[in-house]
């Protein structure tokens, strides 16, 4: 027989804002793994280390490329972008076939901290799955598609439907 505490606690983990709590707890313990090994070994950056992997899986990218791919906002990517530069990790240089885009790729330095980084990325992505079941790991990847879908979901002007129907209801408190 369940008691009325854990009837309250079934309840609560059912609400959306319990799944919010939930999604946000996991951001935090993933990046243990990060802060614990990564950040101070290699001197670098949460955004720094999310655009360094990307642009290694890619091979080669642009900035805005970068933003859509890791959901990083535009002015975090290119602060990342800069400081990677300066520490000789990525080049930038004019797109030959697009004057206005710029080519971001790993130099020596930035692939060898890719190729250093990449098993621990590795071995975080495999322990996230562990204690899960082939079709609960895709079941959890189309959860995650559709909620991302829903995110960056925007209205016929371009503008994100996720800011503007989260928007507070008034400014009373400001």
């Amino acid at each position: 027989m369940q008691s009325e505490t854990d009837v309250d606690q079934n309840e609560f983990r059912q609400q959306p804002v319990a799944v919010l709590h939930g999604l946000l707890k996991m951001t935090n313990r993933l990046m243990a793994p990060f802060s614990t090994y990564l950040a101070n070994r290699y001197k670098i950056s949460l955004n720094e280390f999310r655009l360094l992997m990307a642009i290694g899986r890619l091979g080669e990218s642009a900035s805005h490329e970068l933003a859509e791919h890791t959901g990083v906002n535009v002015m975090s990517v290119s602060r990342a972008v800069a400081a990677l530069e300066r520490n000789g990790r990525i080049t930038v240089e004019p797109d030959p076939r697009n004057r206005r885009r710029k080519s971001l790729r790993l130099t020596e330095e930035g692939q060898r901290l890719f190729e250093l980084m990449k098993p621990q990325t590795e071995k975080v992505a495999d322990y996230l799955v562990s204690g899960l079941s082939e079709d609960d790991v895709q079941s959890l990847h189309r959860i995650m598609d559709t909620v991302i879908d829903t995110l960056e979901a925007r209205d016929e002007e371009g503008n994100s439907l996720f800011l503007e129907r989260t928007k507070p209801d008034n400014d009373a408190g400001t």
